[in-house]
């Protein structure tokens, strides 16, 4: 589990391909590894990584053809939003966070003003019912309030600090983002549906 605030931003140092998988080396951009060990779980722009091996500045995965598939990719140079597993005794900042991507989104429009973004991003149809105005959702594994939703959109403000502490600020109009819904809301809905209340 993770908390959806950010700790580090990597970069990409190499993207190997083996068969259908990957093994993906990342520059870990200061992000404190004195307490990693290996098959430890990172969250890389909000999708949970098993660590295979570790150097004092780098940190090495396996990503699997399913992780492949349905998150934004892995490419070399990018920069990647790092988080480490939370602890039981961690302040929980963000929200909790699985490190399991739901969707790719687009990013529809960003708007900016007085040093902050409000960035529109476009969701696939079949996430809908988890969106709700201020409710929580993760982009590239930060955690975020919705500011609103409208037909297949939702809205978030990014303030100064995440813009500079995160990689949402190198997004364009068209980039694509890993989206993972609030999981409270993926309960209700599932209880919901075990009750026969839900649609």
């Amino acid at each position: 589990m993770f908390t959806g605030i950010v700790e580090a931003v990597g970069k990409i140092a190499s993207v190997s391909p083996v068969g259908e998988t990957a093994a993906v080396r990342i520059e870990s951009g200061g992000l404190d590894l004195t307490d990693v060990a290996l098959g430890d779980s990172i969250a890389v722009n909000g999708v949970c990584l098993t660590v295979k091996d570790f150097a004092p500045d780098a940190l090495e995965f396996d990503v699997s053809t399913e992780t492949l598939n349905v998150t934004s990719g892995f490419a070399a140079g990018q920069r990647v939003n790092l988080e480490r597993s939370l602890r039981l005794d961690t302040r929980l900042g963000g929200h909790l966070v699985s490190g399991h991507v739901d969707a790719v989104g687009e990013v529809d429009e960003i708007v900016e003003y007085d040093g902050n973004r409000v960035m529109t991003v476009r969701f696939p149809q079949s996430l809908a019912r988890y969106f709700a105005r201020k409710g929580s959702v993760t982009v590239n594994g930060v955690s975020l309030t919705v500011n609103s939703v409208d037909d297949g959109r939702f809205s978030v403000n990014l303030i100064p600090h995440t813009l500079a502490a995160t990689n949402l600020g190198d997004l364009d109009k068209g980039g694509r983002v890993n989206l993972e819904v609030d999981l409270v809301a993926r309960y209700v809905e599932r209880m919901l549906s075990e009750t026969g209340t839900g649609s």
